[in-house]
């Protein structure tokens, strides 16, 4: 499971670049997406970060677990990771093109909580 949350955080970090590169075209136009504190682009920033910071949830996860030999009983808690650092920057881009998408931000959130949690709960029983 951690080789999931391994390749989920290299994955993230492509993309996140990637994300960055394609935004980056546009970020001195003072009036892309609506201007620099509208919704749209506000949204766009959380996306393209979030594919970063839930890279390095997820390389810490990874590295954690091999570091305290904790290969086992982290199924749900690597599912989870991964679920959530694929699901947040979908739900910002997805609410960046129509608002009310943002209504959805509980199901990342939640899975990167949970995934935590349980995590937190194995480090600490062994």
């Amino acid at each position: 499971m951690v080789r999931l949350n391994l390749d989920a955080a290299w994955i993230g970090m492509l993309l996140g670049a990637l994300a960055g590169a394609g935004q980056g075209l546009f970020f001195h136009r003072e009036d892309w997406l609506g201007g620099y504190a509208s919704w749209r682009r506000r949204m766009t920033r959380l996306g393209h970060i979030s594919f970063f910071g839930l890279a390095f949830v997820n390389l810490a996860f990874a590295l954690t677990a091999g570091a305290l030999g904790l290969e086992d009983g982290l199924g749900a808690s690597s599912r989870l990771l991964v679920a959530g650092a694929a699901g947040m920057p979908l739900v910002c881009y997805l609410s960046a093109w129509r608002k009310p998408f943002r209504q959805l931000f509980f199901l990342p959130v939640l899975c990167v909580l949970l995934g935590v949690a349980l995590f937190l709960r194995r480090v600490l029983a062994s």
